[in-house]
């Protein structure tokens, strides 16, 4: 499944903010970054510039997105959030409030 440069975009700003939501970043969390490079197909720069959106214009470009999309992504920051053993609180928040507002009703 393709992404294009927004998605992508989205996405990664997402990733990153499931990663630092509960304050720390942990060894599996990165790990789990690294595997993910690849297969959505970007780079540590591209981390650099996906933090110059916001929470806010992730949700807007994942809205518009096809449901294997956003059942791709949800999958996604799933595996992000348990990568460092258990899921906190805060990373739970985060995936909610974006399932919420792309319209999944998935539990983390």
């Amino acid at each position: 499944m393709e992404f294009d440069i927004p998605e992508k975009l989205a996405i990664v700003h997402l990733i990153d903010s499931v990663i630092i939501a509960d304050g720390k970043i942990h060894e599996g969390e990165v790990n789990a970054l690294s595997k993910l490079m690849p297969i959505i197909d970007f780079d540590s720069n591209f981390l650099i510039q996906s933090r110059t959106i916001d929470m806010a214009q992730s949700i807007h470009i994942l809205k518009d997105m096809s449901e294997a999309k956003k059942n791709r992504v949800a999958k996604i920051l799933e595996d992000i959030a348990i990568s460092d053993g258990y899921i906190h609180e805060k990373e739970n928040e985060v995936i909610h409030h974006v399932f919420k507002e792309i319209g999944l009703s998935k539990k983390a």
